[in-house]
């Protein structure tokens, strides 16, 4: 997931508004074997040569480009053909409903890489599947097997085509009433977006700290090489004694 692939995504979410009266429903998957394998490692190295202050922007303006998917007013499924990682699931995460293949492979897997996570999981994952499992894949960068994510809540169904299957859900949301469907997605997104604003810029600026870290390097060498990780960094807490009160 590039910054081109995202100005390109949103032509093709811009071209889809334009044509609202004519889609009723939309899928979205993954090209070849895998939904998406998240960020590109070279932009996300490239993060650490950049200053913080930049990077927060540069990471706002990164997740409104995946994001916009939620301005459709049609109903959105994500169809997850394969693995679905980092901010590749972060994006799925922003769509109304997943399906996926049982051997679909899905994480928030940042921490690996000594980076806090992005693209508003940290917001809408807890509101998926609850604040413990939330924390667990948070906090831990697992990888759910499809059937874990079923059984958790992260899936709405399981299934070995998960494309002919989002196609045939997005079908009969279409045979709906456009009305009541697009009035019923816009009360549902108007009540997971609560509090989403402060979430991604909060993911900005900790994202822009962690780029700075030396663990970011060294996770990054560690996915390259095929190698566990050596993280080391720890945040420094200055412990200052109160002053002594004059005689």
């Amino acid at each position: 997931m590039t910054a081109t692939m995202g100005n390109e995504f949103e032509e093709a979410v811009s071209s889809l508004s334009r044509r609202a009266d004519e889609v009723g429903a939309v899928v979205v998957t993954g090209a070849g074997k895998a939904f998406s394998a998240g960020g590109d490692l070279g932009f996300l190295e490239d993060r650490h040569h950049d200053s913080a202050w930049r990077n927060t922007q540069i990471m706002r303006r990164f997740y409104e480009r995946f994001l916009c998917v939620r301005s459709l007013p049609m109903p959105v499924i994500a169809a997850i053909n394969g693995p679905a990682v980092g901010a590749g699931l972060c994006f799925a995460l922003a769509c109304d409903v997943r399906i996926a293949s049982p051997s679909a492979k899905m994480g928030v897997t940042f921490v690996g890489l000594g980076l806090h996570p992005g693209m508003g999981c940290t917001h809408t994952l807890p509101a998926i599947v609850g604040p413990q499992i939330a924390a667990r894949m948070l906090l831990t960068g697992e990888l759910l097997s499809g059937e874990q994510a079923l059984r958790e809540g992260l899936v709405a169904a399981l299934e070995e085509d998960p494309v002919t299957a989002a196609l045939a859900m997005a079908s009969r949301m279409a045979s709906q009433a456009p009305l009541a469907v697009r009035t019923a997605v816009r009360t549902l997104r108007n009540r997971q977006d609560q509090g989403l604003e402060a979430a991604l810029w909060r993911e900005a600026d900790a994202q822009a700290h962690c780029y700075a870290s030396a663990d970011l390097l060294e996770g990054l060498n560690a996915l390259r090489e095929k190698r566990p990780p050596q993280f080391g960094c720890y945040e420094q807490f200055v412990n200052e004694a109160p002053s002594a009160k004059p005689d």
